[in-house]
């Protein structure tokens, strides 16, 4: 891990000096133990400051669009298939971009950690092991045990594209996606799954972490926000909580890249990911399409053929 972060900071310290690049979007330590923030670093002398680890959990590419100038990014997997979307609805100028692409293994979840320890005043990352001291108490994990549920059914671990890859690949099967997930809850009643979303809507604060984490939530108004029409209260109930995350589905659908970011950022445990799952099977299924898999192509719902299915017109 030491290695690739050297390489890291010396592929960055290298473009800033000979000003290919006017910043470098990464990670650095964050202020709270097992927590990396983004860093945008815009001299040789800020580098050192870049890590590479476990913690690395935010999708940078939801600062990519935002931050002007031509710009190196740390890329994951799924960082690189949410740049692509985003080249593909020319949000990006791809001369404008330097991937320095670094494969993932994975990062923390730390829900269940919280809920055993109570608050981490102290972590340590070593050896595909976590020790933790928190304030109700001390354990070490597993990588493994720990690992957020996005990147256990992640098949793209490795950058999609890149201008420059940093330490090994990770092999993968290219085999069709699992969504054994999503069949769980199909195969549930009507009742039962309508159970299940009001217990989770009942969470919702609608805060918009979700929607503010997302790299492809890049509208200058999000629909919530407007006033004419205006589309919600303002206030807080299941109904338009329930209103506001299938709004957000919609758009998404055939462009969410699955990183999880969404979830990760819910601070009431939503299980937002539950909704976004499904529209990508059915988004798969209709169009064999998978989002952000390479720089060419459009999203699904960017094309039409004749042959596209339209069982939604026909009556049975």
């Amino acid at each position: 891990m030491n290695n690739i972060i050297n390489e890291i900071r010396e592929k960055a310290r290298q473009l800033l000096a000979e000003g290919k690049v006017d910043v470098v979007i990464g990670y650095e330590k964050g202020s709270l133990p097992l927590k990396a923030t983004p860093c945008f670093v815009h001299s040789p002398e800020g580098v050192d400051s870049l890590i590479w680890d476990e913690t690395c959990e935010n999708n940078l590419a939801a600062y990519a669009a935002k931050t002007p100038g031509k710009k190196a990014i740390i890329t994951k997997g799924c960082d690189s298939r949410a740049l692509a979307v985003l080249l593909q609805e020319n949000q990006l100028v791809r001369d404008d971009l330097f991937i320095i692409g670094v494969s993932c293994s994975g990062v923390i979840d730390q829900r269940n950690i919280l809920a055993e320890v109570g608050e981490i005043l102290e972590a340590k990352i070593s050896d595909g092991k976590i020790s933790v001291k928190g304030m109700e108490g001390d354990k070490e994990y597993l990588f493994a045990e720990v690992k957020d549920a996005t990147c256990q059914t992640c098949r793209y671990p490795n950058p999609v594209m890149e201008d420059l890859h940093i330490g090994e690949t990770i092999e993968v099967a290219q085999d069709a996606p699992a969504f054994a997930d999503v069949v769980a809850l199909e195969e549930k009643s009507a009742s039962d799954r309508q159970d299940y979303f009001k217990e989770q809507m009942s969470k919702c604060i609608r805060c918009y972490a979700c929607r503010n984490a997302c790299p492809l939530c890049y509208c200058q108004e999000c629909f919530v926000d407007c006033n004419s029409p205006r589309w919600l209260t303002g206030g807080v109930n299941r109904a338009e909580n329930l209103f506001f995350q299938a709004g957000r589905v919609l758009h998404l659908a055939g462009r969410c890249v699955d990183c999880g970011a969404c979830t990760r950022a819910c601070p009431q445990g939503v299980d937002i990911r539950a909704l976004n799952r499904k529209m990508t099977k059915d988004v798969y299924v209709m169009y064999n399409h998978e989002a952000g898999i390479g720089e060419e192509g459009k999203p699904a719902l960017n094309e039409y053929t004749t042959n596209d299915p339209e069982q939604f017109l026909v009556k049975e």
